[in-house]
């Protein structure tokens, strides 16, 4: 047996109340151990030294390293404690705190047994309702659609359908994607997430200047509250991008720094090496000088940035906020602002700009969720650079899948790219084929799927700022296949609870990628990653296909069918 391989970590995805009534356990085990059973002895905290109960664990998942026995229990209290029992070639183990050993000593178990305290309901966050539900929409909204000629407009300088360079504007505002809700409606989206729109001097609109105004090149307040009350009738929800890592150097705080040096009252809501400003002697983002960092440590910078978030909530009644950069904003003031933001509007979403793993941010004080870059970094090993096989393929995402507790994966915002990265449809040299069986990938995976504008034409796009080109408006006189497919997967989830709230595994079988989704009934997504005609064993009845007929594969495709319980 390999005793450096087991693991189990109190009060984390290994161990955690799923709601007030329910605790999940899972155990981490060497792949090339065969164990004959593993099961988990618990009880009440205060007299497990004389009652005990058992229970059998379920070999759950595999990354191709590891195996990870889990299971779900109703415990009689919300103390709850336990060790774990293995029986390995028929010798039995006993796991608990202090390691491994062959037998274990039930009268000294508070010195050393596993233990979740006590189930406290301020600890178990619960996913915003409407959000597992969403399928998502990305828009930036200079170049998505232009609905205001009466603005003056002397800023354009982007011929629509041109590509932009990263000082193009192209006219797009807020009105024109109101104008848009009846297509993106039809196109099966329920979500908008708008990249930022207040006052800036960029396209991007990622240095902002002044947070409680909207960017005259998109509009004014009235015309985000017409957008949000439009979207609201339509059953639709809007989130805004909030950018609280830093600010443009043309805020007033900053520029009163700039100003007056140290003798400012803003000279602690940035971070300055020295007395003054001067070049490159205080923090930003990234290489740009020009977006100064705030000091989100200091009180006031918190309750300024907590205040912004709160007014347009209060103001023009939007659903939530991406938090832009938000891995390098400091966990003490996420907390505050999840505060105060759930503390006004509970089902107001919060998710993060994250790229890696982000488990210390997804323990319910922080965010609901984040962009799920991990999945579309595996998609792109996969679907495009081939250093995935479909086992490797489902080895990766059952490892990134047992990063989080089952709360924070329904609240991933999953993504095949956006405006930071290359189209996906490029990145595949044009083949629309990877592009579907990605999108089918991700409606399909926990969580809610995210479409950058444009991907229902599709349309083509490098690194930025290629990637933000005017948006291709024939699609809505003439409707691409793709669109359809889109909208078929969105009508799937919409009427799969099986996605919204089953379980998920993931497998390979014959050289294909297996996703199933498992409640009342069960639907298995498969993928041929290949141009081989390739025929699976079939599950059910078929749902939603691409390249399949005759019961086969030509070439690559997907293949949705469910199995229903009788």
């Amino acid at each position: 047996m390999n005793y450096r391989a087991i693991l189990h970590i109190q009060d984390s995805q290994y161990c955690y109340a799923s709601d007030l009534k329910t605790i999940e356990l899972m155990l981490r085990v060497s792949s090339e151990d065969e164990f004959d059973e593993i099961s988990v002895i618990y009880g009440k905290k205060y007299d497990f030294y004389l009652v005990r109960r058992s229970t059998l664990m379920s070999k759950t998942y595999t990354d191709g390293v590891y195996d990870y026995y889990t299971v779900t229990i109703r415990p009689e209290d919300v103390r709850f404690v336990y060790v774990f029992r293995l029986i390995y070639k028929g010798e039995e183990y006993f796991f608990y705190e202090d390691g491994i050993a062959k037998s274990y000593d039930y009268s000294l178990a508070y010195y050393n047994c596993f233990q979740l305290p006590y189930v406290n309901k301020a600890d178990v966050p619960a996913a915003v309702p409407w959000f597992k539900n969403a399928v998502f929409y990305q828009v930036f909204v200079d170049r998505f659609n232009r609905g205001n000629f009466a603005k003056d407009d002397s800023y354009i300088n982007l011929k629509w359908g041109a590509v932009p360079s990263s000082k193009s504007f192209a006219g797009g505002d807020i009105d024109g994607i109101t104008q848009k809700l009846d297509y993106l409606k039809g196109l099966g989206i329920s979500a908008l997430y708008l990249t930022p729109v207040f006052k800036s001097a960029s396209n991007h609109k990622y240095d902002i200047s002044d947070y409680y105004e909207i960017d005259p090149q998109f509009g004014d307040k009235a015309s985000l509250k017409r957008l949000v009350t439009e979207a609201h009738c339509r059953g639709m929800k809007v989130v805004l991008d909030a950018v609280f890592n830093h600010c443009s150097e043309e805020l007033e705080q900053f520029k009163d720094v700039k100003k007056r040096g140290k003798l400012s009252p803003y000279f602690d809501w940035f971070i300055i090496r020295g007395d003054r400003i001067e070049k490159g002697n205080y923090e930003y983002f990234g290489v740009c000088e020009y977006m100064p960092k705030l000091n989100t440590s200091n009180k006031q910078v918190r309750q300024f940035l907590i205040d912004i978030g709160l007014y347009w909530i209060k103001e023009c009644d939007i659903d939530g906020w991406r938090l832009d950069v938000s891995d390098e904003v400091s966990h003490d003031f996420w907390r505050h602002f999840r505060e105060a933001i759930k503390s006004y509007k509970p089902e107001a979403v919060i998710f993060g700009e994250n790229w890696h793993d982000s488990y210390p941010f997804l323990r319910g004080d922080q965010f609901d969720g984040v962009m799920n870059y991990a999945v579309t970094k595996a998609c792109t090993d996969y679907f495009l650079n081939g250093t995935l096989d479909s086992s490797g393929m489902a080895h990766r995402l059952t490892a990134l899948y047992l990063r989080n507790t089952k709360q924070a994966n329904a609240m991933m915002l999953n993504l095949v790219d956006n405006h930071d990265t290359h189209r996906f449809y490029t990145l595949a040299s044009k083949d629309a084929d990877k592009l579907i069986c990605a999108l089918a990938l991700i409606f399909m995976h926990t969580g809610a799927p995210c479409v950058y504008y444009g991907t229902e034409v599709p349309m083509e796009g490098g690194y930025d700022p290629d990637c933000r080109r005017t948006m291709d408006w024939s699609v809505e006189q003439t409707p691409t296949y793709l669109s359809s497919v889109i909208r078929r997967l969105a009508r799937i989830r919409e009427q799969s609870p099986e996605i919204r709230e089953g379980s998920i595994a993931f497998s390979s079988s014959d050289g294909m990628l297996v996703v199933e989704r498992r409640g009342k009934n069960t639907l298995r997504l498969t993928i041929n990653n290949s141009k081989e005609g390739k025929t699976p064993v079939r599950f059910g009845k078929e749902v939603l296909s691409h390249n399949f007929a005759g019961g086969k594969f030509d070439g690559m495709g997907f293949l949705i069918e469910i199995k229903e319980e009788n």
